[in-house]
């Protein structure tokens, strides 16, 4: 009897465990594991040239604004080649493509590492090989995710985004962490070294993917008229609008990061070269999107995605607001923590919904938009949080900015039943 009740206990574990944990079964299929470890390698290194860009900006002009500028910089090849990135992947060979990009992202990370070495204090160079890095990153982004679709079963694909961005939270957690200590012990150049070496090696995991070639149907161009037609497409279907907004709400008026610099010298007491509080500031968020994602197992089990969206995007507010009160670097923390995992299960259902709601042949289109949402807000952030840290300080502008992502979220979720009702498809859940 005390063994069957042992067993029993043991069997009701591993029930809860498989409900609860990270759902693993993505991983089953050999081309998308390739894909989710070629992301493996190059997370950590991409956060770490994330950190050295802003820190060399604010080393060389003691000013949150100038870090703020890499925003426009950033956010422009982002508009641009974006939308341009996701028509493209819906004509070629997506392995193709990223194979290119992941080639230039490469080659933009030595130039950089380049210019950090040489010691030259330009703001403006420093700035135009960032903006050339985002051309081949918004190229490269819907491209990969266009491709996770044609890897998995459309059943898998919520617990398919948890993989992916729990990986990507791992990179983020444990590059920020070591570009902090490792500052003040090897200098800002390194960092850029690593993120090169990390991007050529994601770059050989990538070249063992099979071909992803367009299906029948997709354009045969990828021109202006195509870009228009995925436009077309979204302004037809209002749930995938809804989508976009409510993430554009949470990040251009909730992410700080232009910030953290001089929080991390001023408020929270790092010193001048770089220290354990920047690193700390940077690896939070996906701290929280990490551990949480670990715990995802559940989310796949939902389908009112919407609703889902909705109550994420307005905790990632409150968070955002508490963080801006803190005077304490661990209280800041553990605040910027709970948004992480806000920002997790507002991600994972966004993404499923754009899958599951877009054909293949307008996926990568579609994945454009998206890359352009999701990357370029928290560009926009940075001009918008840069400028306000200089008018008002950075602890008033943080709480503004949470504020007013709570209210628009509110307001949004009104004027849009029609997200609110949305479900994920059958079989999906």
């Amino acid at each position: 009897m005390a063994q069957r009740g042992e067993t029993a206990t043991r069997s009701g574990i591993r029930g809860l465990l498989s409900k609860v944990v990270l759902d693993t079964r993505p991983l089953r299929y050999p081309a998308y594991r390739r894909l989710w470890s070629s992301n493996i390698v190059s997370a950590v290194g991409a956060q770490f040239s994330a950190v050295a860009v802003p820190k060399q900006l604010y080393d060389i002009t003691g000013s949150s604004a100038y870090v703020g500028l890499a925003g426009v910089f950033g956010l422009v090849p982002l508009l641009v080649f974006g939308l341009w990135g996701g028509a493209i992947a819906d004509t070629v060979d997506r392995r193709k493509l990223l194979l290119v990009t992941n080639g230039g992202l490469a080659a933009t990370a030595v130039l950089l590492w380049l210019v950090a070495a040489a010691g030259i204090p330009s703001v403006w160079l420093v700035l135009v090989l960032f903006s050339l890095q985002q051309t081949f990153f918004a190229v490269n982004s819907p491209t990969r995710g266009a491709a996770v679709a044609r890897l998995v079963p459309t059943h898998l694909l919520p617990s398919a985004q948890a993989l992916g961005s729990t990986v990507f939270q791992l990179g983020s957690i444990l590059g920020p962490l070591l570009a902090g200590m490792l500052l003040p012990l090897l200098g800002l150049p390194v960092l850029y070294l690593v993120d090169a070496i990390a991007l050529v090696a994601a770059l050989l995991v990538v070249s063992r993917l099979p071909a992803i070639p367009p299906r029948e149907g997709a354009p045969k161009r990828a021109g202006l008229r195509s870009v228009v037609d995925g436009f077309r497409y979204l302004g037809a279907h209002t749930v995938l609008l809804a989508s976009f907004l409510l993430d554009i709400i949470a990040m251009v008026f909730g992410m700080p990061r232009a910030l953290f610099p001089e929080m991390a010298e001023r408020t929270f007491g790092d010193p001048h070269g770089g220290g354990v509080a920047l690193g700390w500031l940077y690896a939070a968020i996906p701290l929280g999107a990490f551990a949480f994602g670990l715990l995802s197992g559940w989310l796949h089990r939902i389908t009112r995605h919407g609703v889902g969206v909705v109550l994420a995007v307005a905790a990632w507010g409150v968070a955002i607001i508490g963080f801006g009160w803190a005077d304490s670097l661990w209280l800041a923390v553990v605040f910027l923590v709970i948004g992480g995992g806000a920002d997790l299960v507002s991600m994972v259902y966004r993404s499923s919904i754009l899958q599951a709601a877009a054909t293949d042949e307008m996926r990568g289109r579609i994945q454009g938009v998206f890359t352009v949402v999701v990357a370029g807000g928290p560009r926009l952030a940075d001009t918008l949080h840069g400028l306000g840290g200089a008018w008002l300080g950075t602890g008033g502008a943080v709480m503004i900015g949470g504020l007013l992502v709570v209210l628009a979220t509110g307001i949004a979720a009104v004027a849009l039943p029609d997200f609110l009702r949305y479900r994920a498809p059958l079989g999906s859940a």
